[in-house]
């Protein structure tokens, strides 16, 4: 069975800085990709960042570029985000995701496998 575990998040004042993990196992295609989503209420989930197996070659959504850091762990299987200069707007539900198959990093239908979620409030 497969499982996705995140930890990091939290709270924190504009402009501060937070980091995120994520362990995925159990798995046993070679993955793709693996990215982190976020969601905040009343939004459609969205891309966030990705980085591509073999862990050099990484992408952002223009919102978090220059300010968020996605970065392959020691292990394949782990994936980090650093966050910093935190916007209230960056207050969401993150998500881990991995894909097996998926050639659009950013688009949700293409991921195999989801975390269950990790709140991040960045307050003003």
């Amino acid at each position: 069975q497969v499982q996705v575990e995140e930890s990091g998040g939290g709270s924190v004042q504009d402009g501060g800085s937070l980091f995120l993990s994520c362990t995925i196992s159990g798995y046993r295609q070679s993955l793709n990709y693996m990215a982190w989503f976020r969601q905040a209420p009343g939004r459609e989930r969205e891309g966030v960042a990705v980085v591509y197996a073999g862990g050099i070659a990484t992408d952002y959504a223009d919102s978090v570029k220059g300010r968020f850091t996605i970065s392959q762990g020691n292990a394949k299987n782990t994936v980090h985000l650093k966050m910093d200069n935190l916007k209230p707007e960056d207050t969401a539900v993150y998500y881990c995701a991995a894909s097996v198959f998926g050639q659009t990093w950013y688009k949700s239908d293409q991921v195999t496998y989801w975390g269950q979620g990790t709140q991040v409030t960045v307050s003003s």
